[in-house]
């Protein structure tokens, strides 16, 4: 969950770990780079291809929404659709080839570029050059030299130059090693839903805990679960099936819950923003603290399953403090219950509003 003051600015990408605040906004962002290079086709803007999503950046974002009768905020899916071919795809979500043109494109020019192995244009073509030059960083990375970004070029290049890239490709984070978190039972916990939430066993739930799995568990009893399942190595599936598990259990629409999650995190794990919102659906510690003293009155397990709980009961309350009105519980989620009911809703939370809502039809 996100707070105004994150700085603005860091909405000229709707990229989830950028536009919602896990990036410095002063810090270079390669898909932002990318953003520019698309909006300087349009002769908007005309600084420095510099991946900073500063003022320069936010004011060309939006006089090319306001140019194109488009919401000013967010450079969301629609925006950058409308930008044409060099607003998309983003960088990390299809595997690169000469010949190739986009956004991604641009953005492995700008990478290429910083590290001294390109000197070519910036313009969004996948030429011989760009080739050449990718070919160069390969050898320097000890990859296969083919000029192609796939997987394996995709996962060096975004350990080494940091570079935030499309969820649906990124990779996936290296083996982590057992560890235990403590599930607490509630109410209608069975050991089956426990062991599918983290994605392990009846069984070696039973052994961890050395109970008989063939008894029922009791409300408040203290159950030890392997948490590496739950955390570091959840890929984007095993996210969704937590998303929508969470979401049956307590009774909120999963398609609100997915485009919520995916608008903070894109269904990633570990982030942390600057405010110290983490995970999937990016909740604060004081909305952590909230939910577990005030909503359920007991600690909730600190994994990917865990914080995904947390999330869904807080938004499960707002909507049921909004009487059910998803606009205003959304509006609450980004902004805050309080100052929703005091002053409606924000000028720079109709985009997020909205934006979660279109995207939950595709959900």
């Amino acid at each position: 969950m996100r707070r105004l003051a994150l700085i603005a600015v860091a909405a000229a990408l709707a990229l989830p770990a950028v536009a919602r605040g896990a990036v410095s906004p002063t810090a270079p962002n390669p898909q932002i780079a990318g953003l520019q290079v698309a909006l300087r086709a349009h002769g908007l803007y005309l600084a420095q291809i510099d991946g900073v999503a500063g003022p320069r950046t936010a004011a060309a974002v939006h006089r090319f929404q306001r140019l194109h009768g488009l919401p000013v905020g967010y450079a969301n899916t629609r925006t950058r659709i409308a930008l044409g071919p060099l607003g998309r795809p983003l960088f990390g979500s299809r595997v690169l080839r000469r010949g190739d043109f986009g956004l991604d494109v641009s953005v492995l020019q700008f990478l290429l570029a910083r590290r001294g192995f390109y000197s070519g244009a910036l313009d969004g073509y996948l030429d011989a050059a760009t080739a050449k030059a990718l070919e160069r960083y390969q050898r320097a990375l000890d990859l296969s030299a083919d000029a192609v970004l796939g997987p394996r070029t995709l996962a060096a290049i975004v350990r080494s130059d940091d570079v935030p890239v499309s969820p649906r490709s990124t990779p996936a984070p290296a083996a982590q090693p057992v560890s235990l978190a403590v599930h607490v039972v509630k109410e209608g916990d069975t050991l089956t839903a426990i062991a599918a939430s983290v994605h392990t066993t009846i069984a070696r739930i039973a052994s961890i805990n050395h109970i008989d799995p063939s008894r029922p568990i009791v409300i408040g009893q203290r159950l030890r679960i392997p948490a590496v399942a739950a955390s570091l190595a959840a890929s984007k599936a095993d996210v969704r099936a937590l998303l929508d598990s969470w979401s049956a259990r307590l009774g909120v629409d999963p398609h609100l819950v997915r485009a919520l999650a995916w608008m903070e995190s894109g269904y990633q794990t570990r982030i942390v923003s600057a405010a110290g919102a983490r995970g999937v659906l990016q909740t604060l510690p004081t909305t952590r603290a909230y939910v577990e003293t005030v909503l359920v009155g007991h600690p909730v397990a600190r994994t990917v399953s865990g914080d995904i709980e947390v999330g869904v009961l807080y938004l499960r309350h707002l909507l049921q403090a909004f009487d059910g009105n998803e606009r205003l519980a959304l509006a609450g989620w980004y902004q805050g219950e309080r100052a929703v009911r005091a002053k409606g809703l924000y000028a720079e939370t109709e985009p997020f509003v909205s934006d979660v809502l279109a995207l939950r039809t595709r959900m």
